[in-house]
């Protein structure tokens, strides 16, 4: 599928990023151009160290930022399908800082939405989070902003040959930030640090979410969002996995976290259809014919109060088998 063609990743220093033009190269190694597109220039010198362009002649490193609609315009140049990864996610600092993330992830996502259209791109793939479901933080608020962005982008590009779509997928196992990490470090000092011994939270590896984003470039139509089905945790389940030993510092919810993560909402089970390995929350304009990607598809229409959350997932990882995935994606060296 990619044989040949030009990719764009925006926000490619980052931890998806990284992995998805690792797959890339792996898999594609003909590709025509694979860009890396982001605004730290130190993370470019350390990626270009993992991908020296000597010896992945295929690899462009380009340093700009999202705000930036004119850079923008320039590094896509003869691209042919942009992946949307970059955005400011961190929680706390959106609270802190709020029209800094309006910045990035609203305005950020129309510049590269209205330089795509006036580029000649053939796909977007815009990454979004589960925060973006039912959000109660700016950011989940932004990314929620950002999905409607690209997919109402379907209904302006004219006669232009070109599709946007959206990836929404939870948290992503040993991503910059996240828990197993904290909990990693914590653990050598004989304590871990929980929100609410409720919590359960949504878990998807680096790989797996790669591969949703592929897949999706393959079979995308233009304006759906994309929710792959992936199992779920307790917290607690977590920290037996990672220190059983260690005692459990409850320290609250911080501003803005869910006890529960949700992907998709009783408001968007009108439009969301089941496939066998996702659900695909369908736009609700009308783009195509509904009835027709149904059949070729062959998915169901979910039920009027069906909502995807991550307590109510039949999908449950164990203690063992936390062990074990963290062990593959997240340290090799991992013991109790």
């Amino acid at each position: 599928m990619l044989k040949e063609h030009s990719i764009m990743v925006t926000g490619g220093t980052g931890s998806f990023g990284r992995k998805f033009i690792e797959t890339v190269l792996t898999l594609y190694p003909e590709i025509n151009r694979l860009v890396v597109f982001s605004r730290d220039e130190l993370k470019q010198f350390e990626m270009a160290q993992v991908f020296p362009p000597e010896i992945y002649p295929q690899i462009r490193y380009f340093i700009g930022d999202v705000r930036d609609k004119e850079r923008l315009a320039r590094a896509l140049q003869d691209i042919d399908i942009v992946i949307h990864a970059a955005a400011l996610k961190q929680v706390p600092a959106a609270e802190y800082n709020p029209f800094e993330c309006i910045k990035t992830n609203i305005l950020g996502a129309q510049n590269v939405i209205e330089t795509c259209l006036n580029g000649g791109v053939r796909k977007v793939v815009a990454l979004s989070t589960d925060k973006a479901a039912g959000p109660v933080n700016l950011y989940g608020a932004t990314k929620l902003c950002s999905d409607k962005l690209f997919v109402a982008a379907n209904n302006i590009k004219g006669k232009r040959n070109i599709k946007f779509s959206v990836v929404r997928y939870g948290n992503v196992m040993g991503s910059r930030g996240s828990v197993i990490p904290l909990f990693l470090q914590q653990r050598h000092g004989g304590f871990l640090s929980i929100t609410d011994k409720r919590m359960t939270r949504f878990n998807i590896t680096l790989e797996h979410g790669v591969r949703v984003v592929l897949q999706t470039l393959e079979k995308m139509w233009g304006g759906e969002i994309y929710v792959p089905k992936i199992p779920s945790y307790l917290i607690t389940d977590l920290a037996e996995a990672v220190a059983p030993d260690c005692q459990l510092r409850s320290i609250g919810m911080r501003p803005g976290e869910k006890l529960h993560e949700e992907m998709i909402t009783v408001s968007d089970a009108i439009n969301t259809v089941e496939l066998q390995d996702e659900y695909v929350i369908l736009p609700s304009m009308r783009l195509w014919d509904v009835d027709e990607f149904i059949e070729v598809n062959k998915a169901v229409r979910c039920q009027e109060n069906f909502e995807y959350n991550s307590n109510d997932n039949p999908e449950r990882l164990t203690v063992d088998e936390l062990r074990v995935l963290i062990r593959e994606h997240v340290d090799p060296g991992f013991t109790i």
